[in-house]
């Protein structure tokens, strides 16, 4: 299984979203303004689970590349 890769990185997402969520706890946005926010949210999360999951596939591929020597 291969994860595509996002078009913005890891930590962009990651920043991105810990702004999302700031301005939402926050308050004082319209409920257009919030929503649109709680959706940028969601898609910066699906990014950030994207590219975990990507690491973590890379990961475990070198992992058992690594036993198979060992073996």
């Amino acid at each position: 299984m291969t994860t595509e890769r996002p078009e913005i990185s890891y930590e962009q997402a990651r920043e991105e979203l810990v702004e999302v969520v700031r301005k939402l706890e926050a308050g004082g946005t319209t409920l257009e303004e919030s929503l649109a926010l709680w959706e940028r949210g969601e898609t910066l999360a699906t990014t950030c689970q994207s590219w975990l999951e990507g690491a973590r596939e890379r990961l475990t591929k070198a992992q058992e590349a690594t036993e198979a020597k060992t073996k």
